[in-house]
């Protein structure tokens, strides 16, 4: 049971959630540009005030490690080690493309009416560049089914698994397959899923409880790829 403090920065959403005991006490997002260096600060000290909480009360930082955006990435990182450092709290990382993946199948099966559906897999995707995803495949219950890769997606992307087994494909960088998969009955497609802070807390939570903590001094983001200056915004 604990006070943890989430923060989100892989994407272009900028989001902090606080929660206590797993479950969520207060939550400041905003999507749509990369505003982390501007917004995070003030973020965090929002959801404090919403829960009537100090920050020196908390009793851990969790961050979503990667992969994604290198520059949010390295600026949810820094703060959270900043604060971790400061407060002397433990600091948990958090899998961005499994937690996104366990909140989405959750969703996906209230949506569906069903319970479990354990023939169904999970694909969350998060735009790289050009034709390229970040993205890795789960079952219902969050197990790895392969492995996370930087992924360029053309007709013969997931042809392997998708012959045998649905994939249900999310994240900002889904829309890159939507029209090369259009005629694959196995590949589905659910829209505006991103990335929050709210939906770390399971996760988080679990991590807090089995005291699997980061070293401050020397934990690095999960950038997958090296840095390439020149590219997109953010990237």
């Amino acid at each position: 049971m604990a006070l943890i403090l989430n923060i989100e920065t892989a994407t272009t959403v900028c989001s902090v959630s606080l929660a206590k005991d797993g479950k969520l006490l207060s939550l400041k997002e905003q999507n749509g540009d990369y505003s982390h260096a501007e917004n995070l600060t003030v973020f965090i000290e929002d959801v404090c005030k919403q829960a009537n909480i100090k920050l020196s009360q908390i009793d851990a930082i969790a961050v979503s490690k990667g992969p994604g955006s290198y520059t949010g990435l390295r600026i949810g990182v820094s703060t959270t080690k900043g604060l971790c450092y400061s407060l002397d709290k433990p600091l948990i990382a958090v899998d961005t493309l499994k937690y996104l993946s366990i909140a989405t199948s959750t969703f996906y099966v209230t949506l569906s009416g069903v319970e479990g559906r354990p023939s169904d897999l999970f694909c969350p995707m998060l735009d790289a560049r050009r034709m390229e995803v970040y993205c890795s495949i789960y079952d219902f219950h969050g197990n790895v089914i392969r492995e996370t890769s930087a992924e360029i997606i053309d007709e013969h992307s997931f042809s392997d698994i998708l012959k045998t087994n649905k994939i249900v494909f999310f994240g900002d960088g889904a829309s890159k397959c939507k029209e090369t998969f259009s005629k694959n009955s196995n590949a589905i497609f659910i829209d505006n899923v991103v990335p929050s802070a709210k939906d770390m807390i399971t996760l988080s939570e679990q991590a807090y409880n089995a005291k699997q903590f980061e070293d401050v001094a020397y934990f690095e983001p999960y950038y997958l790829k090296d840095f390439v200056a020149g590219k997109k915004k953010g990237e």
